[in-house]
């Protein structure tokens, strides 16, 4: 099995396992607008990011290092396993006196109420995290693809159960949550045998130090990334004006908006997970910079057919994503999703980049790269939410990621100089942006304008993902034969 076919079936098999699980999770964004205020889905979203922000920074981002070291042969799986699981438990008994006075900060005064639950949530997110990921490291991606559909499965019975049934609110969310992630944890531990690789005397300072040198890096940027993407919600939610719709209930708003482009960060994960571990393991081939410059040039091109195929069908995505019955105020949320399915595009591409940082271990790259993209996203909140409301928050995102991908390329192309075109990006970009006018400005009829503009994008990305068909059906290209 080539490379290019090793990457597509385990791409294939993540996709059998999280396609389905994510779209369930998208069809909860529903049920969480039918059951929830805009306010109160300002709160979840805010409950969501806390543990995205907290989870790395006490567990040390630990399971990159056991995706990283358990890929490679030369590791102890037995020492990784048991190393990360005590220093991940030791993170969370930092993060025990913390919890309870996170209420104090200002703009986190919404989870007062949460706080127990909140610590439970993070632990039991981090409990799973380590299973799965170990699982991932193991190359046991059926198994770890199983997982994603029975969690995905389990979360959405327990938000029936707990939001729909018994009128819980937020509270039947986070029970939902805890709930589904232990489910999986208890599935993964017992599936994969995992009992075999926690033993006590495996546990190596040593080595636990060398994990830590490879992810406190990833720490930071863990932290900078969740605080670009929320950055937005904050400013949204804590602004006030006379003119334009701000404050929690135009947060939710925004926070509604942001779900619909999940679907293309969705197919970004999936293919992520994968191409995480090839650029892993042909990090040293000889031909590795033409691996990469095809890999790379398909992706681009799929994320952007499938970004102008989003935005030309928003508004029935938005009907079948969004519930207005009993909060019509959702209904505006789906004009200012087209800034941010263009950001989705550029986070995704941001992802990919990132995986050359994993590969070559230069994570220290990573931080300087989204610290500089934190800043500029501050400012751009400050400069264009007072101005354009939340569609200032939407184009803020976009020239975040935009200005992230721009630097990335330069910098991550130091370590693995593969070419890429830069006009392309620019004409892809420039077509995606005039696809966002008609909705952005709500014009009449603006299929008619948006139609021939998704076809040239179609077009001009064609070539790209049918010359990897190729490639996967053995109709190697001389790049490719050398691969051979």
């Amino acid at each position: 099995m080539n490379k290019y076919k090793k990457l597509a079936f385990n791409t294939l098999i993540f996709s059998i396992g999280s396609f389905g699980a994510k779209i369930f999770s998208l069809l909860l964004n529903n049920l969480y607008t039918k059951h929830l205020s805009p306010s109160d889905l300002y709160t979840k979203n805010l409950l969501e990011t806390l543990v995205l922000f907290l989870l790395p920074v006490f567990t040390f981002s630990l399971t990159e290092a056991v995706v990283r070291y358990g890929l490679d042969n030369e590791y102890d799986k037995k020492q990784i396993f048991t190393t990360a699981g005590i220093l991940t438990l030791g993170g969370l008994v930092l993060l025990l006196p913390v919890t309870p006075f996170l209420h104090l900060i200002p703009i986190l005064k919404p989870i007062r109420s949460y706080t127990i639950l909140l610590y439970i949530y993070i632990s039991a997110s981090a409990l799973r995290a380590l299973c799965s990921q170990f699982v991932r490291a193991r190359n046991m991606i059926r198994l770890f693809s199983i997982d994603g559909i029975l969690a995905t499965i389990s979360l959405f019975v327990f938000n029936i159960i707990f939001i729909s049934e018994l009128g819980m609110g937020i509270k039947g969310f986070m029970i939902s949550m805890i709930l589904s992630d232990i489910c999986s944890a208890l599935f993964l531990f017992t599936a994969a045998k995992l009992r075999r690789f926690a033993d006590i005397k495996s546990f190596d300072p040593s080595f636990g130090r060398t994990m830590l040198r490879f992810t406190l890096p990833l720490v930071p940027t863990a932290v900078m990334w969740t605080f670009t993407g929320f950055s937005d919600q904050i400013f949204i939610g804590n602004m006030h004006s006379d003119k334009l719709i701000l404050g929690e209930k135009a947060a939710g708003i925004y926070v509604a908006a942001t779900k619909i482009p999940n679907l293309i960060s969705m197919l970004s994960t999936i293919f992520i997970q994968a191409w995480n571990m090839s650029a892993i393991t042909e990090n040293n081939s000889a031909d590795r910079n033409i691996f990469y410059e095809n890999v790379y040039s398909a992706y681009e091109s799929l994320l952007f057919i499938s970004s102008a195929c989003l935005i030309l069908l928003i508004k029935p995505v938005s009907a079948l994503l969004i519930n207005y019955s009993r909060y019509p105020e959702y209904r505006i949320a789906y004009s200012y999703t087209p800034l941010l399915i263009a950001a989705a595009v550029f986070t995704c591409l941001n992802l990919f980049l990132a995986g050359i940082y994993t590969a070559t271990k230069h994570t220290k790259n990573a931080f300087y790269t989204i610290f500089a993209v934190a800043a500029a996203n501050i400012l751009l909140n400050l400069g264009l939410i007072p101005v354009f409301g939340i569609q200032g928050a939407a184009l803020a995102t976009f020239l975040s990621y935009f200005i992230c991908y721009c630097i990335r390329m330069a910098d991550a192309r130091r370590y693995v100089p593969f070419h890429f075109s830069a006009a392309k990006t620019a004409v892809n970009t420039l077509l995606l942006l005039l696809m966002s006018v008609p909705i952005i400005f709500e014009l009449d009829k603006w299929y008619i304008y948006e139609l021939p503009i998704a076809a040239v994008i179609a077009f001009i990305n064609n070539k790209a993902v049918f010359d990897t068909i190729r490639k996967l059906l053995g109709k190697e290209t001389q790049s490719s034969e050398i691969a051979g």
